[in-house]
């Protein structure tokens, strides 16, 4: 079965996000567990977690994914960024242990000087030091790699699964390996990337795709999204991504732009349009 959906709000309760989903025709999600801009604990009442579970198991909606704040830095060497980096991640694992949530996606960050090797060591330790509940699982995103951000290289997301001692999975953003360099604008290029994700990290550990066009073009590290088939990966790219044979039961979860008269439910169905038998 396709599995497609959009990051949805949790305004109003968490519970919200299942409607939102439903208004979009999505039976996948992603959500916040609060401001993701801000360093904020997760405020979510009991009762409304426990209509988030009953309204997604009801109608089918999963795997949901919770994003983890833009302030994580899990790359960081400067201690107080670490700390609070690892105390906001424990609250999401936590935070998806109470929603019945099977995924936490992060970015690995910035090495902000420590270097390449001496960043992605700080990252997998970082990891080390979370204690997560047995039904979540952590997942790290690929990055448009600008700047000293890491996860750009499919041999960064390898190296911290290798040195980390927590089970990680991985997510794959399409707009930003795009940015970082992987030319997914037609079939071969798909094809090549993904026998290099398989190579270099392993299949067997994708356990999302953030399916998001390129406002940009390929190489240029400049992570701005458009809609599915409307920028630089374009629509054969896109039509290569959601039919490719070991990306078909991967679920897409759509970060896409809402401009132009288009939104979420426009970009799920655009994705359904573009779904062959």
């Amino acid at each position: 079965m396709l599995r497609v959906g959009a990051h949805t709000s949790i305004a109003g309760g968490v519970h919200n996000a299942v409607t939102e989903q439903l208004d979009y025709e999505g039976n996948c999600g992603q959500i916040f567990s609060h401001s993701p801009q801000v360093w904020q604990d997760p405020n979510i009442d009991p009762e409304n977690a426990t209509q988030f579970r009953e309204q997604s198991a009801d109608n089918d909606i999963g795997p949901w994914v919770i994003h983890s704040s833009y302030l994580v830095n899990l790359c960081t060497p400067k201690d107080d960024l670490r700390a609070k980096s690892i105390d906001s991640m424990q609250r999401e694992v936590d935070a998806a242990d109470q929603l019945g949530i099977e995924y936490v996606n992060v970015h690995l960050g910035a090495h902000t000087g420590a270097g390449v090797e001496g960043g992605l060591d700080n990252a997998a330790s970082a990891l080390n030091e979370l204690d997560v509940p047995d039904d979540v699982t952590v997942l790290i995103e690929s990055d448009a790699g600008s700047g000293t951000k890491l996860g750009g290289q499919f041999e960064h997301l390898a190296a911290v699964q290798d040195r980390t001692d927590l089970d990680i999975e991985f997510c794959l953003d399409t707009a930003h390996a795009f940015a970082a360099g992987y030319d997914i604008s037609g079939p071969d290029g798909v094809a090549a990337t993904v026998t290099e994700f398989d190579d270099v990290v392993g299949l067997e550990d994708l356990a999302c795709i953030h399916l998001n066009d390129s406002k940009h073009a390929c190489g240029t590290n400049k992570d701005e999204h458009a809609h599915v088939g409307e920028g630089e990966i374009g629509e054969a790219g896109m039509r290569a991504l959601i039919n490719h044979e070991d990306l078909r039961d991967v679920p897409f979860v759509l970060e896409t732009p809402t401009e132009n008269g288009k939104s979420f439910e426009w970009n799920v169905q655009r994705v359904r349009e573009l779904r062959e038998n």
